[in-house]
């Protein structure tokens, strides 16, 4: 059996290995390739291209890609037609997979598309893509299938990765031995994977930084870097803010930062769901590009009352969100103040994140890995 997937940036390259690992368990004369990350690579996908071609992020920062995606996009449809796989698997990329999908699948291949898009979010016109593109979208969060189906759009929830992989119980002080922490109150500084989101999230994280270490004496902070370029990119900012206090920068390890501290500022994103995996308090910070949000906001895209995963699965506001012009040294500050000095908040947002631990935690790489191989043998 061939199999070709596709991921971009870190977290789709993770499921992409997950989902390799649980299909090798299932159909070990598989063979895979495509597009790919380390991980992905490491088990066992020869990468046609690097999954980083596909870390674009935004309406209008897409734009200055579009030509050098076209011609990826056309290589890679090429190559597909050329020597048929048995399934095509797109892991999130909605912009780069669903133009894909629809080409191969009205040639006969069979078509998996692993994480839905926020159709139920903004955007709602791609769900007549998704049925066009998608023998069967493989999805993450439990609200999304039933929304697809009524849709007409065939969908299975397989629950989340990261709650598979995450212990029900994160260990704080064995996070802060493996990463040479003593005692005292840490805050994690998370400003995102994506270069464009650490650019526009920095500045205001490291100036809250400035105005909680007044208030804590002794707070120790911590930065993971998500790749070399995230970490030059933070450390120059980090560069020109001579009063801020120490922060130690970490290569990757997000997870163990997440665990060994006491709250978190973090970018919205995946990031948001493994802090409340990992049993962490939070605020959540969200900054687009001046442009792409005048667009999104002007043309009323985004329809949710919420836009960070715990409280989009939570159905509330658990953790407080900053949007936009919101986000700014005093409120990330504020807020996270408020935190850290509510015994009771924190334990009550620690049972809600466990609730949301179990809902979440369901072999999802194993099912995702069944319904791909149900979509293959569809012949």
């Amino acid at each position: 059996m061939r199999i070709v997937l596709v991921a971009g940036e870190a977290s789709g390259d993770q499921l992409g290995a997950g989902l390799i690992g649980a299909l090798r368990r299932l159909q070990p004369d598989a063979q895979f390739a495509g597009i790919a990350g380390p991980a992905m690579q490491a088990a066992g996908c020869a990468a046609w291209y690097p999954a980083e071609e596909l870390a674009v992020m935004g309406l209008t920062e897409v734009l200055r890609h579009l030509p050098r995606l076209a011609r990826l996009r056309r290589a890679l449809v090429e190559r597909i037609l050329a020597d048929p796989p048995d399934v095509y698997v797109g892991i999130d990329a909605p912009d780069f997979n669903l133009r894909i999908e629809p080409v191969l699948r009205r040639a006969g291949i069979r078509t998996v598309h692993y994480v839905s898009p926020s159709v139920w979010a903004w955007r709602r016109g791609r769900v007549r893509l998704l049925r066009a593109a998608c023998d069967r979208v493989l999805c993450l969060l439990p609200f999304e299938a039933p929304f697809l189906e009524a849709a007409g759009v065939s969908a299975t929830f397989v629950g989340h990765p990261l709650a598979d992989a995450i212990p029900p119980q994160s260990d704080r002080e064995a996070a802060r031995r493996a990463l040479g922490l003593g005692a005292g109150t840490v805050v994690g500084l998370l400003p995102g994977s994506r270069l464009g989101e650490v650019t526009r999230l920095a500045a205001p994280f490291l100036d809250a930084a400035v105005l909680l270490a007044r208030d804590w004496p002794g707070m120790r902070f911590l930065a993971p870097m998500a790749t070399a370029r995230v970490r030059e990119a933070f450390a120059a900012e980090l560069a020109q803010h001579p009063d801020a206090p120490p922060v130690q920068l970490v290569d990757g390890r997000a997870r163990e930062v997440m665990a060994a501290s006491d709250g978190l500022l973090v970018a919205s994103g995946t990031a948001t769901l493994e802090a409340a995996l990992v049993g962490r308090p939070m605020v959540v910070a969200y900054r687009l590009a001046p442009l792409t949000y005048w667009l999104a906001r002007g043309l009323r895209l985004v329809r949710l009352a919420h836009f960070s995963l715990p409280n989009l699965l939570a159905g509330e506001a658990l953790v407080p969100e900053l949007l936009q012009e919101e986000v700014t040294a005093a409120r990330l500050a504020a807020e996270l103040d408020a935190i850290l000095r509510s015994p009771g908040r924190q334990q009550a947002l620690a049972r809600r994140f466990a609730d949301l631990h179990r809902e979440l935690r369901r072999d999802a790489s194993a099912r995702a890995a069944r319904a791909t191989l149900e979509v293959a043998a569809q012949r």
